[in-house]
């Protein structure tokens, strides 16, 4: 695949997770893909993830600890086997009911068709905040916390 195709993959798939169409996303990985996600105290679907099965587990996850509240990929470059996207996010975390904003950016390696590989990067600190449980003093629901 060239650039452009491999640029039109990685969007096609960002339309299938705000679909959420997870199943038909997870078409478009190698069954060794890594999906790499920073660790994260209190996030329960930071780290490593290696493998379809880890990879739709992220989601379900993801799933179950947090709603995007706005997901908007920006700028989509790609050379050779690599795609980078930058975007922006507004994350609702469940448990402790507090938004983030968190800007962000995914690396992606193409390998015969497929993501073999995907790194993302965030901003840690806010969701760090964001997921920690409630403290003394510490207002547990509707407080927004930004970057």
């Amino acid at each position: 695949m060239d650039a452009q195709e491999n640029k039109r993959l990685i969007m096609e798939g960002y339309q299938m997770f705000q679909k959420g169409d997870i199943p038909q996303l997870l078409e478009s990985y190698q069954e060794d893909a890594l999906w790499i996600e920073p660790e994260v105290d209190n996030v329960p679907f930071s780290g490593l993830h290696k493998g379809k099965a880890a990879i739709a587990r992220f989601f379900k996850e993801l799933d179950e600890a947090a709603q995007a509240l706005r997901f908007e990929p920006k700028d989509i470059i790609a050379e050779g086997d690599k795609v980078v996207v930058t975007g922006e996010a507004t994350w609702l975390v469940r448990q402790t009911g507090r938004t983030y904003d968190s800007p962000w950016v995914h690396v992606f390696t193409i390998r015969d068709g497929k993501v073999v590989r995907f790194q993302d990067y965030h901003d840690t600190a806010a969701g760090e905040k964001a997921y920690r449980p409630g403290q003394p003093g510490q207002a547990t629901t509707g407080a927004s916390l930004h970057h």
